[in-house]
């Protein structure tokens, strides 16, 4: 089982699928606490799936998932990544319940640019502890 994660920001549409298409992913997992804020741009999810993200990778032959249960609810503080890592430690089996059922490979995707700098880290450290082998697209 093979998973990736990446990051948006600072990407051109272009650039974030050729990136995606190389890896061969099959569906983005949109870990984003509030993925529908105007300002996120071609990367924010409309109601509408013939716009934003949802068009971007559905021309493209990628399914897209918004998992706002991932989403980092403590990005406010400066301490988020002790918080996040205690809330999977804690909740992980329910967190990503839905997550393990997409098709692979997925790609964990979030705004954050750097896999070290992002709460994707940590659900990408419990996927390869349960099994997956996970790469972070950089």
């Amino acid at each position: 089982m093979k998973a990736y994660t990446v990051g948006y920001g600072g990407r051109k549409p272009d650039e974030f699928i050729s990136l995606l298409k190389e890896k061969g992913v099959k569906a983005i997992v949109d870990v984003r606490l509030r993925p529908e804020h105007s300002s996120m741009g071609t990367y924010a999810r409309t109601k509408d799936p013939q716009k934003g993200i949802q068009r971007l990778l559905g021309d493209a032959g990628i399914q897209y998932f918004s998992f706002v249960e991932l989403g980092n609810v403590f990005l406010e503080f400066d301490d988020w990544e002790s918080r996040y890592r205690r809330l999977m430690d804690q909740a992980a089996d329910i967190l990503l319940e839905r997550l393990l059922r997409v098709p692979t490979p997925f790609c964990l995707m979030c705004a954050e640019k750097s896999a070290v700098r992002c709460h994707r880290k940590n659900i990408a450290d419990y996927l390869a502890a349960t099994g997956y082998e996970v790469e972070h697209i950089e």
